[in-house]
């Protein structure tokens, strides 16, 4: 049996955490380090999938309702709903928690990445 992940642990309540919305199968938390103006977290409520690969091969239906659902978030937490959608899959990738989760950043993101 795998540990519960600090999500999972936030999701039960087994440590504070301020879940900002949440669906049947996924909830948001803001980033406790944000990245940028408005920095949140989608996560799924099971910790089945460790990456956005696993998720993608196991269950893409959910992997499209995690999109969907960070799109309305950015529409209600940002000024023109814009938004960036980030993953990061492995450590030397930046994942620190593996329990999949997507990164909506958005609120004025001043830079501009390759290939715009």
């Amino acid at each position: 049996m795998t540990e519960p992940s600090i999500f999972t642990r936030i999701l039960t309540g087994e440590i504070p955490g301020e879940i900002i919305a949440e669906t049947d199968s996924l909830f948001a938390l803001r980033d406790i380090a944000p990245q940028a103006p408005v920095h949140l977290l989608v996560i799924p409520k099971t910790q089945e999938y460790r990456s956005v690969v696993e998720l993608a091969a196991g269950d893409p239906a959910l992997l499209a309702e995690l999109i969907a659902f960070a799109e309305k978030l950015a529409a209600e937490h940002t000024d023109d709903g814009d938004f960036r959608l980030v993953f990061n899959t492995g450590a030397n990738a930046g994942q620190s928690v593996f329990h999949v989760h997507a990164h909506v950043l958005g609120g004025g993101l001043n830079e501009r990445s390759v290939g715009a």
